[in-house]
């Protein structure tokens, strides 16, 4: 009867023991996550008032982002998703901290993998925000320009460097984080020189009625109708 007892009762004990011991990274835990959530918390109340003394959102109107965000369907001003991004990275970064002062190797190996990763992903976000601005500014040049000129085909010419230039930083914001980049990279490469042949097509196409007009032009100016007539003589 006393060995059944010891039997029964061992693996209580182990338990006990283990969660003993595992109580203080638990509580270290719980710890670290609500001092970070008191952290965000703070930082959240006091990045709105920086942001409403600096006109965030009134920055964002006049360069595009907001027009971007109601393209996605994000009807919130970018002022609000602003703090709310850096008030739940705040919470992930807390929490993973968490997770790490429990002593687990496997998710002290995955903490690991997400604080080597986060950089990557940071860089992606501001290679696709300053991508977006860079390629309206640059398709606005080009369309003002080929109007300036007189081209027919202006809006398809600002399309076409807006498409490229936001293949180009898409490519580029999914080799940053390391997507198969191989695959990225071949991919971009077919889908770039596959716009450009379209294009080339499109322009040749198109092109023609402006070159035929410009010859046209040429053939009825004053000048050349004298030469003609002196040469027919």
């Amino acid at each position: 009867m006393e060995g059944f007892i010891n039997l029964v009762m061992e693996p209580i004990r182990e338990v006990f023991v283990k969660f003993r011991s595992f109580l203080p990274n638990f509580l270290a835990m719980l710890t670290i996550v609500v001092l970070g959530l008191v952290l965000a918390w703070i930082t959240k109340k006091i990045l709105i008032k920086v942001l409403n003394v600096l006109k965030f959102d009134s920055w964002c109107d006049r360069i595009g982002i907001t027009a971007l965000m109601r393209k996605g369907d994000i009807w919130t001003k970018p002022s609000d998703v602003s703090v709310a991004v850096v008030f739940w990275l705040f919470m992930i970064v807390s929490i993973m901290m968490g997770f790490s002062a429990l002593n687990i190797h496997a998710i002290n190996n995955l903490v690991n993998q997400f604080f080597l990763y986060l950089p990557s992903a940071f860089s992606a976000v501001l290679i696709l925000l300053f991508g977006y601005m860079i390629s309206g500014f640059l398709s606005r040049a080009a369309l003002i320009a080929a109007v300036n000129s007189g081209l027919s085909y202006a809006k398809l010419l600002a399309n076409a460097v807006r498409l490229l230039l936001a293949v180009l930083f898409f490519a580029m914001a999914l080799e940053q984080l390391n997507v198969a980049p191989n695959i990225i990279v071949s991919a971009f490469t077919i889908i770039f020189g596959g716009i450009v042949i379209a294009l080339a097509i499109s322009f040749g196409i198109g092109g023609i009625e402006t070159v035929k007009k410009i010859i046209e032009g040429k053939k009825t100016q004053p000048g050349n109708d004298k030469k003609g007539d002196v040469e027919h003589i």
